[in-house]
């Protein structure tokens, strides 16, 4: 075997390790167009009916690294009351894992600007990991004698978000129940989901008529991985271009760029570069996603500027 393809397969094997044993929720760079899939209290905040389509592909060039699609629909019943639907689709290596999940808010208004909402999340997970697709040394060894085939676990979650026009915060579990996948021979957090806490909070500046300011950050508690955290800074220029940065603590820097094609698309693309060890092996992370809005209760107070989250 050739040098780099043993050093290929150390990264697989690292980054398996860190998927199963670790942060095993997707994770995404524009979390901020996509706040659903980790808070069920912001389903139907923006006050529309909302479709949403996200493509993230890991680490490109090193084989087996992690695929994300997901698509989201967000319907808000009435001024209190919202609703979502968001199935999701992982891939890494010999794993896949689909999940399907159903999200209600309701929400309460605290004074002229505040609303505080509170979100609970089912969903249901498939997992399936496919041991018979590995070159094994020891094709006889135990752990790996059975696939897992669809691999079906239910979960619950929650959340809470606080938001004015300017300024958000929530704190959310999506995922409470810690489910092992595969209980074979002592090994099952070969497959194990743990629970993972998530905090956000961002707050958008008006510099001038045409440009607004969005500092924003999300930090993910998990056990057994270190905590992850997010800052980024995004601008929105004549409520049109939106351009920014962003920083995984100790993990990657990020480029992100949005476009409102009009009132109702919404296109972004981002695009991640290693800080780690791991640059040494791919060249970087794309994600892409198209929303789409529309607008069902007409608000009787006048909107100066558009929601810029």
């Amino acid at each position: 075997m050739s040098s780099k393809f043993i050093k290929h397969i150390v990264c697989l094997l690292l980054f398996l390790q860190v998927s199963i044993y670790a942060q095993q929720d997707s994770q995404y760079t524009q979390y901020m167009y996509n706040t659903m899939s980790i808070n069920p209290a912001y389903a139907a905040s923006r006050d529309a009916f909302g479709v949403f389509g996200l493509y993230r592909t890991q680490w490109i060039g090193l084989d087996g690294a992690p695929t994300t699609g997901l698509f989201a629909v967000e319907y808000p019943a009435n001024d209190k009351v919202g609703l979502g639907i968001t199935f999701i689709n992982d891939k890494i290596g010999i794993s896949q894992e689909s999940t399907l999940s159903a999200d209600f808010s309701y929400t309460i208004k605290l004074g002229e600007e505040y609303n505080l909402s509170f979100g609970v999340k089912g969903s249901m997970h498939l997992l399936t990991v496919e041991y018979s697709k590995l070159n094994l040394s020891s094709p006889t060894d135990v752990v790996f004698q059975d696939d897992i085939l669809n691999r079906f676990s239910p979960n619950v979650g929650t959340g809470v978000y606080l938001h004015s026009h300017k300024f958000y915060a929530g704190l959310s579990v999506p995922n409470i129940l810690e489910t092992k996948h595969y209980d074979h021979n002592d090994v099952e957090s070969l497959a194990r989901e743990k629970i993972h806490g998530y905090l956000i909070t961002g707050y958008v500046f008006d510099v001038n008529a045409d440009l607004l300011l969005k500092p924003a950050l999300l930090t993910k508690a998990v056990g057994g991985a270190p905590l992850q955290v997010d800052l980024s800074l995004n601008a929105l220029f004549r409520e049109r271009f939106t351009l920014g940065m962003a920083y995984r603590w100790d993990a990657a820097v990020s480029g992100l760029a949005g476009f409102q094609i009009n009132k109702n698309w919404f296109i972004g693309y981002a695009y991640d570069a290693e800080t780690t060890k791991m640059a040494d092996y791919n060249s970087g992370t794309h994600e892409i996603f198209l929303r789409y809005e529309y607008q069902l209760f007409k608000k009787p107070e006048k909107i100066l500027s558009p929601r810029f989250f």
